[in-house]
């Protein structure tokens, strides 16, 4: 399988820099897969799990929000958070779930609605997380 060059930088850190056989990215407007090769796009990330193929081994990371772009240098995530599975504190992301889900009581309209949305996508992940798969 052909490789190509994927970086995953956070504000933190350059959580992954190195050739992979392909990353699937959680996009705002769908989750999509990555390849040598591919078409040159710019795309929001949502937060969601990121996964990337080496070998046949899958590291996944927690990232939360960004922006992916492939260009004919390969594919860079600029990720507002990128998190390990390893490095999750999965307690902390609990609460923060907790938080988010109190403080939608004092939001409205469209505010009310990205509240909703951030807040589905967070459960999302921490269901994800929860199944025997990512153990």
């Amino acid at each position: 399988m052909a490789t190509f060059h994927f970086d995953l930088v956070s504000p933190e850190k350059l959580a992954f820099s190195g050739e992979v056989d392909q990353v699937d990215v959680p996009g705002v407007e769908g989750d999509f897969g990555v390849l040598a090769g591919h078409t040159p796009i710019v795309a929001a990330v949502r937060p969601g799990i990121l996964t990337i193929i080496t070998a046949g081994k899958r590291d996944k990371v927690i990232v939360l929000g960004g922006l992916a772009e492939m260009s004919d240098k390969g594919l860079t995530v600029l990720a507002d958070v990128a998190t390990t599975i390893a490095e999750l504190d999965r307690a902390k992301f609990a609460e923060t779930i907790k938080e988010m889900e109190e403080k939608l009581a004092e939001k409205e309209g469209s505010e009310l609605d990205h509240a909703i949305e951030r807040l589905d996508h967070f459960k999302s992940i921490q269901n994800e997380l929860n199944t025997t798969a990512m153990h």
